[in-house]
């Protein structure tokens, strides 16, 4: 689990320095099919990250869909979300990242 959070740390950082604004984490839902340690590990550094103002937001993949009031602005900001194949499939093994 250590070296899944040392990447996530990492590819965010290298999408920062590269201009990338918006960013897809698969991240998995655990083979046991009832939520992995990294799935857990990752939405909590991500929560953990948006209190500390490193990052914008993130939507996690069970709340991604038009009918959730972050994802819908999201969508509608940029459109071409709308033909993302996670968008209202509540993806948990998925999270939407805004840098």
């Amino acid at each position: 689990m250590y070296e899944a959070l040392n990447r996530l740390e990492r590819e965010l950082e290298f999408a920062r320095r590269g201009g990338t604004s918006l960013l897809k984490i698969i991240h998995g839902y655990g083979s046991t099919g009832a939520g992995g340690d990294i799935r857990i590990a990752v939405q909590k550094r991500l929560r953990e990250m948006v209190e500390a103002g490193e990052i914008r937001s993130c939507i996690f993949g069970e709340n991604w869909s038009k009918a959730d009031e972050a994802s819908w602005r999201l969508v509608q900001h940029q459109t071409e979300l709308k033909k993302d194949p996670d968008l209202g499939r509540a993806n948990f093994g998925i999270t939407i990242v805004l840098l």
